[in-house]
């Protein structure tokens, strides 16, 4: 990936929002909600604690399925594809 994140920073590829209700139904475009999951594509290298200075590393890694807060994070789009990036305090947890 050229993309390369700063500090405890996240690139995330959002996981596809659902079509189809349980019961059959098509959900237009503009009644979609975000997808709060995804994969992880790229990790920074953390952040440095503010007192001692020491690199504080992230908890998540490449190839990582990441569940993250709704409204966090910045939505890019590089080379055609919709990319987010997100703080490490925006993810919430790892799926397993």
């Amino acid at each position: 990936m050229a993309l390369q994140p700063l500090d405890d920073r996240i690139v995330v590829r959002p996981g596809e929002s659902e079509e189809m209700t349980a019961s059959g139904l098509v959900i237009p475009d503009t009644a979609k909600e975000k997808p709060q999951q995804g994969e992880v594509l790229a990790v920074g290298p953390g952040k440095r604690s503010e007192n001692t200075g020491d690199l504080i590393p992230i908890g998540v890694s490449v190839g990582d399925t990441v569940v993250y807060s709704k409204f966090g994070g910045t939505e890019i789009t590089v080379e055609g594809e919709d990319l987010l990036i997100l703080s490490a305090r925006d993810v919430l947890a790892i799926v397993k």
